[in-house]
């Protein structure tokens, strides 16, 4: 399921009130689809939408199709074909294929309402959650990875942080947010957070400086004026976690480094040259770490974009996290 705030609250808000409407997703594609399985699409009575299943490209028959079943219980499935113009429109080299679901959620129907209602409650508690839906009978089920049914779930596309369809059932899957905690409330570390916002990270920035870890710097995000070792231990680093130091000051990057290679961040990454990178390894190699838990380390740190100011340098370094997180790899580093 999409992850947009906006579409979820505007889910969130539906399932609350009076109206009946229609819940658009897409389970399957193939080629150059326009959007990813999972994308969502929310058409009201009155024929509004909120989200996307095609970027624009049979929206319009989506809404006739919607509208149609509007106030019954019977869902519907769609396959469309993108066209290679309307694919170049939406900004694809080619077209591509896409079948959706529409689930209209009747005042009616209580059940379905009360689990998609436990389905984002669960995921608003931060925790990962699935609501899966037989494309043959249309039974729902709200599974928690609490749950025992949870060990029948395949873990790939779990990594890898996405729905799926396997055989005839559709999983919609909403995951807890990915987390970024900055190490260094540095001038970098201001624009990192900007740009994190927008990719809906939940942002912990620790540096033990007053000065820097300041509510006035950073309004918007939790700051932590602690040591990394003590603010670290606050919080629990696992598999849905990036973190980044920024300080250029040994004692505090690298307390945060050490923290991190014991557990299971999927990004590590740390500001430097290459001469501080190599430096920086050295004192990590003193402690014990071995070089293959050293090269979860990246640094230089960020894509190499020619990145000059520091708001560049936050670009390239939210493109590296990204990339890493996608399962992207690249070679080519940038020097800062």
């Amino acid at each position: 399921m999409s992850q947009d705030k906006t579409i979820l609250l505007k889910l969130d808000q539906l399932l609350k009130g009076v109206e009946n409407f229609v819940l658009v997703t897409v389970i399957e594609t193939w080629g150059s689809a326009p959007k990813p399985v999972g994308s969502m699409l929310i058409i009201d009575k009155l024929g509004q939408i909120f989200g996307s299943v095609s970027g624009g490209c049979v929206e319009g028959s989506v809404i006739t199709e919607a509208l149609d079943i509007l106030d019954s219980n019977e869902c519907k499935l769609l396959t469309y074909s993108v066209s290679d113009g309307d694919a170049f429109q939406v900004g694809l080299a080619c077209g591509g294929e896409i079948k959706i679901l529409l689930e209209p959620i009747s005042k009616r129907n209580k059940i379905v309402i009360e689990k998609l209602q436990s389905f984002l409650a669960e995921y608003h508690n931060g925790n990962l959650v699935i609501y899966s839906i037989n494309l043959t009978t249309f039974e729902r089920h709200v599974i928690k990875a609490s749950d025992e049914d949870f060990v029948n779930i395949p873990m790939e596309p779990l990594n890898k942080r996405v729905s799926f369809k396997l055989a005839d059932t559709f999983f919609s899957v909403l995951y807890p947010k990915l987390r970024l905690i900055i190490i260094g409330a540095v001038h970098i570390a201001q624009y990192l957070v900007n740009l994190a916002e927008i990719f809906e990270y939940q942002i912990l920035v620790v540096d033990p400086r007053s000065t820097f870890a300041s509510k006035a710097r950073f309004p918007t995000v939790r700051v932590l004026t602690e040591w990394p070792d003590i603010a670290l231990n606050e919080i629990q680093l696992n598999q849905d976690s990036a973190l980044i130091t920024l300080t250029h000051d040994p004692k505090i990057d690298d307390i945060a480094l050490e923290k991190a290679l014991q557990s299971d961040c999927y990004y590590i990454g740390s500001l430097g040259s290459k001469r501080t990178h190599a430096k920086r390894i050295d004192r990590l190699k003193m402690l014990g770490f071995t070089n293959n838990q050293l090269k979860r380390i990246k640094g230089p740190v960020g894509l190499d974009i020619g990145a000059k100011t520091p708001r560049e340098i936050a670009l390239s370094i939210m493109a590296e996290i990204i990339g890493v997180q996608r399962g992207f790899n690249q070679n080519m580093k940038l020097v800062v």
